[in-house]
């Protein structure tokens, strides 16, 4: 969708985990090494989260940052979009338990599941939130706490994932120059168990034997994902920068989905640009599902990378599989 939302981006947080997993620790146990994983991946390090941790506690501490940089109170927000594919539990929400302790009572609040897409999906859901004139503000949190779902002993997969959360808070704004230029989402539904985990819901009930069977660990077929996510992300691109009329060039920054290095770095060979113009910190964070792309704006705003005004292209695909493309000017 090609259709302008005039919007601002008033205030992003980060809150990542203190403990430091590097490959060392897989090394350790699995029949892996520093070079099979940087070679293929491109990840270093990721953050774990502690026991006490969950995806609503880590998104709380986002959001207060988010609210402290836009110098805001939870309660200047009109509603609270969290994006998780790891949620506190089935039901309620991680959004109201977001909402409960932030302390901003009668906001609505509700999470979005479209894993590493998620935070695009609740950006875009916003965006129409705030164009439509139905809301002001809207806080979008993106929180993972991915290391607790691969299976330890699966090499191909306990490797890739951290933990943390980003969050984002978008107001409207009468500068039609600013916001949104581009947006779109997608899912192709037949790839649905390319990533998933088979237990613990409806479909397949929590029970002995489904914990026997280690069903509840995430599963992947890894090549088939890497080559769909390769060719589909160029054609978001594509698509993107084709229907608002914008020339790479004029782009301050990409911010793609950090699930690997090789995926980044096509679409920054398909788009001609010079590395700085393009994100990186999967070697930092490894693969935080909704949470990458906010931690990666959040990141390039505190250190003023991108400012009010720049042109920001952000995309990501994940399980589903889903995808989200999105340009605004921030």
């Amino acid at each position: 969708m090609s259709k302008r939302i005039p919007l601002v981006l008033r205030g992003t947080g980060t809150y990542v985990p203190d403990e430091v997993l590097d490959n060392q620790h897989f090394v350790n146990y699995l029949d892996t090494n520093d070079e099979w994983i940087v070679s293929r991946t491109g990840i270093r390090e990721r953050r774990r989260a502690a026991p006490h941790e969950s995806s609503a506690t880590m998104a709380i501490e986002a959001c207060r940052r988010a609210l402290e940089q836009a110098e805001l109170s939870p309660s200047d927000m009109d509603v609270i979009i969290c994006a998780t594919a790891t949620p506190d539990c089935v039901f309620p929400a991680t959004a109201a338990f977001i909402q409960g302790e932030l302390g901003a009572p009668g906001v609505a609040a509700f999470d979005v599941s479209a894993a590493c897409a998620g935070f695009l999906y609740g950006s875009i859901i916003a965006a129409g939130f705030l164009g439509g004139g139905i809301y002001k503000r809207a806080l979008v949190v993106g929180t993972e706490t991915l290391t607790r779902y691969p299976d330890p002993e699966d090499r191909t997969t306990a490797v890739l994932f951290g933990d943390g959360a980003g969050a984002a808070i978008y107001e409207t704004t009468t500068d039609t120059d600013r916001g949104v230029l581009f947006c779109d989402l997608g899912c192709e539904g037949t790839r649905a168990e390319h990533i998933w985990v088979p237990a613990g819901g409806s479909r397949l009930f929590t029970s002995e034997a489904t914990v026997a069977e280690r069903l509840h660990y995430l599963r992947m077929k890894g090549r088939e994902v890497y080559k769909f996510a390769v060719l589909k992300m160029h054609e978001l691109v594509d698509e993107a920068l084709q229907t608002s009329g914008v020339n790479p060039d004029d782009l301050k920054l990409v911010i793609p989905h950090q699930s690997n290095l090789r995926i980044i770095e096509s679409v920054r060979a398909r788009l001609g640009l010079p590395r700085e113009k393009v994100v990186v910190n999967i070697d930092r964070y490894g693969n935080t599902s909704a949470a990458s792309i906010p931690i990666a704006l959040d990141e390039a705003r505190r250190n003023g990378t991108v400012g009010p005004g720049d042109l920001v292209l952000m995309v990501a695909i994940g399980a589903g599989l889903a995808w989200g493309t999105m340009i605004v000017r921030l």
